[in-house]
């Protein structure tokens, strides 16, 4: 496969050493839980041998990766963005997603921060530091989670591809408040094996980069079943835009973003429908009595939690007690609701070629009034969820896009599809993607 989206006009280790001096700057803090420096040197230089010679290992050939910290990596161990897991055992191998981003060529530049254990949109970390959102200088913003010190590594430069994981929007969130392009896919794909769980019914593992053909890219290596490259005609495609929840509470800047794109697909030969989509608003009570995350999440965590809640993110213990005590009962009886569910929005969404939102319903909002805020954090984290959410909990694909213009912070135009729709829904995102440049250019 070609490499369409990668910058080829430098060395590998010209790359690197970019890369590492970044790093170091003021504006990269708290992006890392640890840097690769000697490993990413040697693969740099062995990227650079074989371009002298002719060779190319891959699809990712010297492409600058980082990993979220919730992957494995052989003979070290995985921490997930917490310490409470000092001491467990060493991975014996990378996660098979890692190796297959090895064997591909990519130069792994290091693990990233993120919210402990997945288990937040905001991308708040109280023992590595917030890697701050490099959107706005004159304001430190949130980057968003959990995915967030992958996120800021492509924002700023230093990394072509930030690996992360989604199990309510831990890719599209920071994508969106980035100012970047994030790709959930199917969650069957791409292999979870190796990687730290927090749901395994929503886990998805996807990428960060700059253009969706990137992502393309990336997801072949990793799913090894490719997509198609070439951008669907957007003319006579059809839109749905649910009124369902995904609008509500929605600020002026994404508002305003959001309506502008809106008339732009409409003038290039789409139709937009809204339609109601009352089934979105029936998520909340579906979940009841904790959801497949805070259920599953203490399954997976209850070891940790009893031998060192203390040494664990407050606000991650409290979201992962919901799932103490629920009968297997109640558990198979949240499934039975999901699949009933994915029924009525397949229905719904019959006959759509994709469904169109905002990402989230805010532009980055500032770190510090969040940090000692209960409330007005899980406010926050609740409305960055929102959106993305649903769509892991129909088993969709989805793409965060970015919509806003030059000046503006980011805003993230949400695409979605149903489950194994990724193929029609890759050309969609070209096809989008192609018409947001074009009229941004």
């Amino acid at each position: 496969m070609t490499q369409p989206s990668f910058d080829p006009s430098t060395s590998a280790m010209q790359r690197v050493d970019h890369a590492l001096e970044v790093a170091a700057t003021p504006a990269a803090q708290h992006v890392f839980t640890q840097l690769y420096v000697d490993a990413a040197r040697a693969t740099a230089h062995q990227c650079d041998a074989a371009n002298q010679s002719g060779r190319n290992l891959g699809a990712l050939h010297g492409v600058c990766i980082t990993l979220k910290d919730n992957l494995d990596v052989a003979g070290e161990t995985t921490m997930a963005g917490g310490v409470v897991c000092v001491g467990e055992a060493h991975a014996q191998q990378d996660a098979p997603v890692v190796q297959r981003l090895r064997a591909a060529g990519a130069v792994v530049l290091g693990k990233t921060n993120m919210s402990e254990f997945a288990f937040s949109g905001v991308g708040i970390n109280p023992h590595h530091g917030t890697p701050v959102n490099p959107v706005d200088r004159a304001y430190a913003r949130v980057p968003g989670g959990s995915s967030s010190g992958a996120a800021v590594s492509v924002a700023l430069g230093l990394a072509e591809v930030g690996i992360g994981t989604d199990t309510g929007g831990s890719i599209r969130i920071p994508a969106a408040l980035c100012g970047l392009v994030g790709f959930k896919s199917t969650q069957a794909r791409i292999p979870r094996t190796g990687v730290m769980e927090l749901s395994r019914t929503l886990d998805t593992v996807g990428s960060m980069t700059r253009s969706v053909r990137a992502c393309l890219v990336v997801d072949a290596v990793m799913s090894q079943q490719p997509l198609p490259t070439d951008a669907a005609n957007l003319r006579g495609l059809r839109f749905a835009v649910p009124q369902t929840l995904m609008m509500d509470d929605v600020d002026a800047a994404v508002a305003q973003a959001f309506t502008r794109t809106l008339l732009s697909i409409a003038e290039a030969g789409a139709q937009v429908v809204e339609i109601p989509f009352k089934a979105l608003g029936d998520i909340a009570a579906l979940s009841m009595p904790g959801g497949f995350s805070p259920i599953e999440s203490y399954a997976a965590h209850h070891a940790r939690l009893e031998r060192g809640a203390d040494r664990i993110d407050p606000r991650v213990v409290a979201r992962m007690m919901f799932g103490k005590g629920i009968s297997a009962q109640d558990y198979l009886e949240l499934h039975n609701r999901r699949h009933a569910w994915i029924v009525d929005a397949q229905q719904t969404l019959h006959g759509f070629d994709a469904m169109l939102c905002p990402t989230v319903p805010m532009v980055a909002p500032l770190i510090e009034p969040l940090l000692n805020d209960d409330d007005a954090f899980f406010k926050v984290n609740r409305l960055l969820l929102r959106n993305p959410a649903a769509i892991n909990y129909m088993d969709g694909c989805s793409w965060s896009l970015p919509c806003h213009q030059a000046g503006e912070l980011p805003v993230g135009l949400m695409v979605s599809g149903l489950a194994e729709q990724d193929a029609h829904l890759a050309r969609v995102a070209l096809a989008l993607e192609n018409l947001m440049n074009s009229l941004h250019a």
